[in-house]
């Protein structure tokens, strides 16, 4: 089985097994007593906090672990803006960040804050003067990612932060998905990161404030982890984390140069493997083990399901693999194709031929799928000037499917009119359009659902 989803989550370093199995007799006291156990454990702690530092590039009094990367942003969040509330209660995203962020974000607007969401291009970056123009008097924080966790574009943070550290907005920067890349770049103030994404154990993340940034910790008082993240440390855990990002560190830049050449053959080569298919993200600023990219007239779900019949692990931001139905909001925010999704994410140490493998596997995996969709005859009608498909209570990709088959029946010039309820529609029409040359005329409101009106060009 090939495991290729190292962007949920990375395995376990073998480094990060062996701090786990020996600090699990040395670790198990409480840090906080002063007899020799305790003083063992604190020792340990205290290690693993120094070198996690030395690997952001932070003090060490700086950092605190928290028992995930998500409770790490959630606190950085809060805190942050309990801190700066005299300053005033606007903070800025972008549209691409992880659901930890934007959920903190809806909570802060529900409890009647207000919130800037940062549009990105079609690449999935964002642009420091979209910030500077999002930045207002009363902005108490921005937050940006540091690498997106869907695509693997990676965003300019050092000039996001330049602009933010003018207007005296502290900067808070997500960086599970890079970290154990290499450090971020720029002058940021609060840092977050999950040990699970480079290879240590789940259940132990990083949160870093920088001295100088006004920060309130939410929640009942806790004595521990300078009071930014309640409960007793899990100190085996945190040990392993802190031995793998240092491990996978001194791996890194070897690593990189290799699995970027392997995603760079996935890039270039599934297009011409795979008819009818859009490779996502930025073709240059992304992580080295990450490529994306969405097939038509595809589900994704269904196509999932037969590569890991084939032995191969990957994931999908399609809408088909959702419980919403409804499509990823990274790739809604970046306007691209959505159906028939696939991110693959190679971990370290991944071996050419399971790539090998992998590009000769998917040609027949999307073919299998789109025979099992069949086409369905659509059911089109010709009124008065517009052809129009009856695509009403079809989940994707059907709709885009009908559209297909039907735009060589309008006249040159002339249009169809897809009648569709599936919130995936209104992002995977005009992503079809712009791929096959045609003229995506807009939305219309209709008696069920919406009419994507759509003219041919060519």
């Amino acid at each position: 089985m090939a495991y290729f989803d190292s962007a949920s989550s990375a395995p376990l370093h073998p480094v990060a097994r062996q701090a786990l199995l020996a600090s699990l007799d040395e670790g198990w006291a409480d840090p906080a007593r002063l007899y020799r156990e305790g003083r063992r454990a604190r020792m340990l702690l205290d290690a693993a906090r120094e070198a996690a530092a030395e690997a952001v590039g932070c003090r060490a009094d700086e950092l605190v672990f928290t028992s995930s990367g998500t409770r790490a942003v959630h606190s950085g969040i809060a805190g942050v803006l309990a801190g700066r509330r005299r300053v005033g209660r606007h903070l800025i995203v972008s549209s691409v960040e992880h659901s930890s962020v934007l959920h903190a974000a809806e909570v802060h607007e529900a409890a009647g804050g207000t919130v800037t969401r940062v549009v990105v291009d079609r690449s999935g970056v964002v642009s420091a003067s979209s910030f500077a123009e999002a930045l207002r008097p009363d902005t108490a924080l921005a937050c940006l990612q540091s690498a997106n966790h869907e695509v693997g574009t990676e965003q300019p943070v050092t000039e996001v932060a330049a602009v933010c550290r003018e207007a005296g907005v502290p900067l808070l920067v997500d960086a599970a998905q890079s970290l154990g890349w290499g450090r971020v770049d720029g002058d940021w103030s609060v840092l977050t990161g999950s040990a699970h994404k480079w290879g240590g154990p789940s259940g132990v993340g990083l949160l870093v404030v920088r001295k100088g940034v006004r920060f309130a910790a939410q929640g009942p008082a806790d004595e521990r982890e300078s009071g930014r993240a309640a409960g007793f440390e899990n100190i085996p855990a945190i040990v392993a984390a802190a031995a793998s990002l240092r491990a996978v560190r001194a791996e890194a830049e070897a690593e990189s140069v290799r699995l970027r050449e392997l995603t760079e053959r996935i890039r270039t080569r599934v297009p011409a493997l795979v008819p009818d298919v859009e490779v996502v993200g930025h073709p240059e600023r992304r992580l080295p083990g990450v490529v994306t990219f969405s097939c038509l007239y595809v589900d994704g779900e269904t196509l999932l399901h037969e590569l890991d019949r084939e032995g191969f692990s990957v994931s999908s931001g399609s809408s088909c693999t959702s419980s919403t139905l409804t499509p990823s909001h990274v790739l809604r925010a970046m306007g691209v194709l959505s159906e028939g999704n696939v991110r693959v994410s190679l971990p370290p140490g991944t071996a050419e031929e399971d790539v090998e493998r992998f590009l000769a596997v998917l040609p027949g995996a999307v073919a299998a799928v789109r025979e099992k969709l069949g086409a369905p005859a659509p059911a089109a009608v010709v009124r008065e000037d517009a052809l129009v498909v009856d695509a009403l209570g079809k989940r994707c990709p059907i709709p885009v499917i009908e559209l297909a088959k039907v735009i060589a029946d309008a006249p040159v010039g002339g249009t169809v009119r897809v009648l569709s309820d599936d919130e995936a529609a209104r992002l995977d029409i005009p992503a079809w359009c712009e791929m096959r040359g045609q003229e995506y005329v807009g939305e219309e409101a209709a008696e069920r659902g919406s009419a994507y009106v759509v003219r041919r060009v060519s």
